[in-house]
């Protein structure tokens, strides 16, 4: 009898010890978005607000009824596309955080050649306006993978400039060759056909296919990185470049291969913002969907299927805005720093891994 309790003692102890490291890149994420939301609210008492009213007023205006999820989901689709341009490249151990750009650039050239395509049958328009914007994002950020391969450029710095110029390059743009005549007040390229409009999907509420689009490409993302060579390969070029290069991975070809289609990923998100909510590409492209992406890709550990729910809650949290700001008097940027004090905290909890006892428990054998 005792051998046997002593057993099961042994066989419960060694599938802790395989299953317990699994939640560490669950639980430290969580318990840094909880520990972030605590910091603000002591921020918001300091500036003499209730944090229960405010988190009253996200849940009322994100997710308490089906208009509160209509204003939810209607802004997931940019944040799926935005984190997966974070998350793809990250798997090589590439920080790229300038999927900005990209998304202007995407909806930039999803405008034009929609523009150009309105004579065209409305499935090869579309066809030419998804090219089209992949290429855009696709080249804008595979060549920060370019710089960082062959000249050793930081990734990070790169990505962050060309965003820049990306935004200033859309700007002179929209206000100047492929300007609307009659956009007078907010200069705008020409407003698509509405042949060439993406429309809601039926699921009773007002929310575009954009979303389901980006749910399905952040299902592809996981199954190209988590069950294919091409995916292994990524991450072994991650964990050591030198080890890779020493099996002959083509380190170079991934490196741009996986900023680049992190780069098409940001250029559907633009696509999307054109053809599905502005009409045209305009000032209103530059909405910080790309810098809220880097926030959900490390939020879901770079992971494609757990970004989608993170791309949820915050999206939540972005729709609620305007509400927080009618009822507390609060500025309308009052959800972003929430966001970046998050994110402050979660860079603080990347020091974590591996660190706590309660996530790495010894076996009996390594105890004996």
């Amino acid at each position: 009898m005792s051998d046997m309790t002593t057993a099961d003692s042994s066989g419960m102890q060694s599938t802790l010890a395989k299953w317990v490291p699994r939640a560490e890149p669950v639980v430290i994420p969580l318990a840094a978005l909880l520990m972030g939301l605590l910091v603000f609210s002591v921020f918001l008492l300091f500036v003499g607000k209730s944090p229960f009213q405010f988190y009253g007023l996200i849940y009322k205006a994100g997710f308490s009824s089906g208009f509160s999820w209509q204003n939810t989901l209607s802004r997931v689709a940019p944040l799926l596309f935005a984190g997966l341009c974070v998350a793809l490249p990250a798997r090589l151990g590439l920080v790229v955080i300038g999927g900005e750009g990209a998304i202007v650039l995407g909806g930039l050239a999803a405008a034009i050649l929609g523009a150009l395509m309105a004579p065209a049958p409305a499935m090869l328009g579309f066809a030419v306006m998804v090219l089209g914007a992949a290429l855009a994002g696709g080249l804008w950020i595979g060549t920060v993978g370019w710089l960082r391969y062959a000249r050793g450029v930081n990734e990070t710095i790169a990505s962050l400039l060309m965003a820049y110029i990306a935004i200033a390059l859309m700007n002179h743009l929209v206000e100047g060759p492929f300007r609307d005549p009659a956009s007078l007040n907010k200069p705008s390229t020409l407003p698509l056909p509405d042949a060439l409009r993406v429309g809601d999907m039926p699921i009773g509420i007002d929310v575009h296919w954009g979303f389901a689009v980006g749910v399905i490409a952040c299902i592809t993302a996981w199954v190209l990185m988590d069950r294919t060579t091409i995916g292994f390969a990524a991450r072994i070029a991650g964990d050591n470049v030198r080890a890779a290069q020493v099996q002959g991975l083509p380190v170079g070809k991934l490196i741009v291969g996986f900023t680049a289609l992190g780069g098409a990923m940001a250029g559907l998100a633009g696509f999307f913002e054109v053809t599905a909510i502005h009409g045209s590409a305009n000032g209103s492209l530059i909405s910080g969907y790309g810098y809220t992406g880097i926030l959900v890709a490390f939020l879901a550990r770079h992971n494609p299927l757990a970004i989608i729910p993170v791309a949820i809650l915050l999206a939540g949290f972005e729709a609620s805005s305007g509400l927080v700001q009618r009822r507390m008097d609060l500025p309308d940027a009052t959800i972003l720093v929430m966001q970046g004090i998050v994110f402050v905290v979660l860079l603080f909890s990347e020091t974590l891994y591996g660190k706590l006892a309660i996530f790495n428990p010894k076996t009996p054998e390594e105890r004996a």
